[in-house]
This record gives C-alpha cells, sequence and structure tokens, in this order.
C-alpha cells in the first residue's frame, strides 16, 4: 500500500475513532471551524462527527464496543489493522506519529452532487489542532505516491497538491484538512469558505436546530435537491401515492443523529417531509395492549383520520386504468361497504408479527373502531361482500368474536382472518394470532420487561414500535437458509441486542422519531 496524500486507512481509521471512542485523549482542542461553511451550498447530502470524543460520551461508546464485540479498544485495534496492512506492503504508517498530532474534534464528509442514484463530488474534512504539523503530514505524503510527487497549485491564496493518479486534491486552510474529489472541486470548497455556503443555506439550518446537544454523528440530507438532481423522476404510481398521503417531498429535509447510551444507541430523526401537518397523536396504550408474545409490534395514532384523508384523494383523482373518478366510494357503498362511515370510526392502528419459525408465523392488524356495533356491521358486510363476488375459500367464524376466514393454498398453511369485538377489528394470518389480539387477560407488550425498558429509554417521547431482540433473532435463524455467512457473522453481535424501539411525535411542521436499540451485557 503506497500512501496517498492521505491515506484511506486514516480516513477508515478517524471513523473507527468515532465508533470506539478513542482519539488520544481530551486535549485535542482546536479546528472550531464550523464543517459546514466549507460545504458548497448546493451540497445534497453532509455527515458530520466527533473524532475525539469526551466525557460521558467518550466512556458511552466504549463500553458499547465493549459489550457488543468484546474489545477494551476497538479504535486501536482498528488502526492497528491498518498499520499492519500498510506494513505488509512494505510501507510504514503510524497513526500516532503521523495524525495524532495534528488531529482535531470533528470531522465531516460532503456529498456534493447525486447523480445516477449515487452521490458524486465527495469532499472529506478534519478539524487540525496544528496546522503546521497537518500540511508537514501533507507534504510528506505527497512525495511518496507511486505515481509520483503530486502537483502544487494554489487558488484564492489556499495552496494544494493534486494526485497525478486521480486528481484528488488536498490542502490545509482554516484549521481544516481538505480533500477533494478534483482540483475544480477543491474550489468549490475554498469558495463556499469565503462566501456562500450549505452553512448559509435556511433548508440546513433550520433542520439541524433540532439536533440535540449530545449527539456524537449528524447526517444531514436534503430530499428535494435529491429529486430535483433525479430530474424529477418520480414514477406516476409513486407520485399519485405521496399526494394521497399528503407527503410533500420537493422541499423536504432530514437529519438523523448518533446519540450513544451506555447500554443503548439511540438515532434521532427529524423530517419535514410530511409537509405542514405532521402526524400526531400517541398510539402507546395500543401498542402496549398488542400480545406480549409479539416479535415486531406497531401503533399508528390517528389512522382513520388520515387514510380517510388518502380515501378521499384517491376517490377524487381515480385510480388510473382501474376506477375512474369519483366511483371508488359509489362503488363500494353500493355493495354495502361504506368508505366514509369505516374510515370515520377508526382511531389508532397496531400490528404485531408473532412466531418462532416459518410454520408458526403469524401476526394481524388492528383497528381501534370508536363503535362497536359499526367494527362488528364492518367485519359483516366485508364477507358478505367478498361472498357476492364468489371469493372461494371463505368461512364463518364462530365464537367471542364475530367474522370470517379464508383459506387458499397461495396464502400458505394459515388463513387470513377478519374478525370483530368489542371496539375492534382483526385482520390477521392465523387464528390463533388474531385472536390473541382479543385476549384482555393474557400477557401484553406492556408486560414485557425489554418493552419496559425500552420505553424507559424513550423518555417522554411516545413508543410507537418495539421489536424484542432475542424473539427476533430466533426467527431470524429459523428463517435464514444455513450456509448464510454474513448473518452468521451478525449473529454473535445480534445476540446482545435486548430490543429496538421507535417512538414518535411532532414538533412545529417537523415529525420527530428516535430509534434506540438496546444493548445487552
Amino acid at each position: 500500500m503506497k500512501p496517498r496524500i492521505l491515506p484511506s486507512a486514516v480516513l477508515a481509521a478517524l471513523v473507527a475513532l468515532f465508533i470506539a471512542g478513542c482519539g488520544g485523549g481530551d486535549d485535542g482542542g482546536g479546528g472550531s471551524t464550523d464543517l459546514a461553511s466549507i460545504a458548497p451550498a448546493k451540497a445534497s447530502m453532509f455527515v458530520e462527527f466527533t473524532v475525539r470524543p469526551e466525557g460521558e460520551t467518550k466512556q458511552n461508546i466504549e463500553t458499547l464496543a465493549k459489550d457488543l464485540a468484546g474489545v477494551d479498544d476497538l479504535g486501536g485495534l482498528i488502526i492497528g489493522q491498518f498499520e499492519q496492512e500498510a506494513e505488509d506492503d512494505g510501507e510504514e504508517f503510524d497513526f500516532e506519529k503521523e495524525v495524532e498530532p495534528w488531529l482535531g474534534k470533528e470531522a465531516a464528509i460532503v456529498g456534493n452532487e447525486y447523480v445516477e442514484e449515487d452521490f458524486e463530488g465527495m469532499i472529506e474534512a478534519v478539524q487540525v489542532t496544528d496546522a503546521e504539523e497537518a500540511q508537514a503530514f501533507v507534504d510528506e505524503q505527497a512525495q511518496s505516491d507511486d505515481e509520483g510527487p503530486a502537483e502544487d497549485g494554489s487558488y484564492e491564496g489556499v495552496d494544494y497538491k493534486i494526485e497525478q493518479d486521480d486528481g484528488s486534491t488536498v490542502g490545509v486552510f482554516d484549521d481544516l484538512l481538505v480533500i477533494a474529489e478534483d482540483e475544480e472541486l477543491f474550489k468549490e470548497v475554498v469558495d463556499a469558505s469565503n462566501g456562500e455556503s450549505l452553512a448559509d443555506e435556511e433548508a440546513f439550518t433550520s433542520a439541524i436546530a433540532e439536533v440535540p446537544d449530545n449527539s456524537a454523528a449528524d447526517f444531514f440530507l436534503d430530499i428535494g435537491a435529491l429529486i430535483d438532481a433525479s430530474g424529477d423522476e418520480i414514477d406516476s404510481d409513486t407520485e399519485f401515492f405521496l399526494e394521497a398521503t399528503g407527503i410533500e417531498p420537493d422541499e423536504a429535509t432530514m437529519v438523523a443523529s448518533a446519540i450513544p447510551g451506555s447500554d443503548n444507541v439511540e438515532i434521532d430523526i427529524s423530517t419535514n417531509l410530511s409537509g405542514e401537518n405532521p402526524p400526531t397523536g400517541d398510539a402507546s396504550e395500543l401498542l402496549g395492549e398488542l400480545p406480549g408474545t409479539s416479535v415486531a409490534a406497531f401503533a399508528s395514532a390517528e389512522f382513520g383520520k388520515r387514510f380517510g384523508e388518502s380515501i378521499d384523494q384517491i376517490d377524487k383523482e381515480g385510480i388510473p386504468g382501474q376506477v375512474p373518478p369519483n366511483q371508488l366510494k359509489k362503488t363500494l357503498k353500493k355493495a354495502g361497504v361504506d368508505l366514509d362511515a369505516i374510515t370515520g370510526s377508526i382511531g389508532d392502528v397496531g400490528a404485531y408479527v408473532t412466531g418462532n419459525s416459518q410454520s408458526s408465523l403469524g401476526g394481524a392488524l388492528v383497528l381501534e373502531n370508536e363503535d362497536a356495533t359499526q367494527a362488528k356491521n364492518t367485519v359483516s358486510n366485508i364477507g358478505l361482500f367478498l361472498r357476492k363476488a364468489n371469493v372461494p375459500g371463505v368461512t364463518a367464524i364462530n365464537g367471542e368474536a364475530s367474522g370470517f376466514s379464508i383459506r387458499s393454498p397461495e396464502l400458505g398453511r394459515q388463513p387470513v382472518v377478519v374478525a370483530a369485538k368489542d371496539s375492534r377489528i382483526a385482520i390477521g394470518y392465523g387464528l390463533a394470532p388474531t385472536m390473541a389480539s382479543f385476549e384482555a387477560s393474557g400477557k401484553t407488550l406492556a408486560d414485557v420487561a425489554a418493552y419496559k425498558e425500552a420505553e424507559s429509554a424513550l423518555g417522554g417521547t411516545p413508543i410507537t414500535a418495539f421489536v424484542d431482540g432475542s424473539g427476533a433473532l430466533k426467527l431470524a435463524e429459523a428463517i435464514i437458509p444455513p450456509g448464510e455467512e454474513e448473518f452468521e457473522e451478525a449473529q454473535q453481535y445480534l445476540q446482545k441486542i435486548e430490543y429496538m424501539a421507535i417512538g414518535a411525535e411532532a414538533s412545529g411542521d417537523l415529525a420527530i422519531a428516535k430509534l434506540i436499540v438496546g444493548v445487552g451485557k
């Protein structure tokens, strides 16, 4: 491995330092330049992460690395591997000697353009504590390239080096070491630092306003810019779905932030993708009432209202090639299915999956209905509609819950069941898994220890989804064919995951979500 101006090993090592919480102590200092100020204003992707975490953040990352991988010094291990690879290739690379003296606290990766489903115009920037040391490193690497010494260049008072083999360009300015894919892109970075940059864009500044103070890494994505770069090529079916559900992607942005805890990893996501009225409400009560045997479950608040708005939009526009405009609701109403009455009475919705093998796999969609009579009539009318349509395999079910089942070879071993009891409608796969949604005396998710831990970790954010770590792993082990190397390699880490949970709420015109992964010892 002949070192480049900034070896790929160095960039990988920087990421390793973030992952493992290393970085050579808390005296890194320096490098105070806002990394977004060197990103071109049109950049559609921006990732910033802490290279030298400190205090509680550093301790949490180290604890997670030990609990997940059993490694006390993961950063040191990975850097050591890169140094060994360099030695095996007849080169010397000493991270502590060559990089440590100038390495600052923050680093960033910028995707300047989005072309043909991929980011181009990549930029890397690292804060430096000692510009002279950083420049000395660049100069040394510039003389040791296989293709010959790098070419010198200068722009707006900033000196830089251009690699001969691929044109990548690197320079040190404003307490930053910056690498760009080519010379022209490097000049754009210099221009951004002297004028308009991503840091001046309202779409960026408003998006990152919700970034948590204890974040260790932040990922910004301009969804609208990606769509514009792709030539607004949204197929008609996707566009129809987005319009029907009220999603407005053209001006949308998203920010994801990683927050390491001592026994969990939290990812906070905020986006304005849903427009001016993001989903609100709290469906955590319904989620907690779903079967305690659930491997995975989710719940959504005020589903009927949003579903009704979508149905109204679909009815107005029609379904191209299938249903003319303003005919969907009329046609179904003649058959005894009143969509307005159904959506008007539905409240929250939930769903769950149960089982530990392919043969025992089951689950159901659960709809909360404001009127028990309406729920029963809805299921009855759907059953009558299917019988009139001569759908084969439709059979009435008896018991405390009323409804019907549908059996078919295409559906597999178990029937699809539609049933109603009290104010709930359940649509599920398998009779027993579906009926479990009506069992008031059975164990629920709210009784499960891992679920309680997930709720606690989410704090005041309502829980909307839950995955039981051990249950999901058992199901995966039963379903995934033997010999899948990637899965087998991941098992040792997956078995440490106790749960995954998602919480969601609205904040102004933003939809806020938290993903938390609980890690066991």
